[in-house]
């Protein structure tokens, strides 16, 4: 038996609306939206007593998809946004065909530079950036 695909990636988030607007800003559209809750949330999650939202976007060419998680009960518990080198999880990486137009895109929905774009000798442009609820979101230029 093996892995059939990675079939999605889910970040919690404080505001699902504002997480739905930035996604969709960088070019992803919307697979769906649910109201999730009931005995079988809570034993697949491990909580009592889940009430969520999610949305489910997908990237253009259609195989990737990230869920946003938006926790009313239990409710989310805030963390500190982690630092690019912390241990676990960290970012979500993104193709894109104009870097420097697709930050400037994102910066109306809350995107905030980590660093610089940077030239990785003459293959890609690349930065990162953090969006909504402290998410480190990487973007990559192929110029190659």
């Amino acid at each position: 038996m093996t892995v059939q695909r990675l079939d999605n990636t889910a970040i919690v988030v404080e505001d699902l609306d504002a997480a739905v607007a930035f996604f969709t800003a960088l070019g992803l559209s919307i697979d769906g939206r649910a109201e999730i809750s009931g005995p079988w949330a809570d034993e697949t999650v491990g909580l009592e007593g889940i009430r969520s939202e999610i949305a489910v976007l997908r990237t253009p060419d259609g195989h990737g998809r990230i869920e946003l998680t938006h926790y009313r009960e239990p409710e989310a518990v805030p963390a500190a946004p982690p630092a690019p080198n912390t241990i676990g999880l960290h970012r979500v990486m993104f193709a894109v065909d104009d870097l420097e137009a697709t930050v400037e895109r994102l910066l109306p929905h809350g995107a905030e530079l980590l660093g610089e774009i940077a030239q990785y000798e003459d293959a890609y442009l690349l930065c990162y950036l953090r969006g909504p609820s402290g998410i480190i979101v990487a973007l990559a230029q192929e110029i190659g």
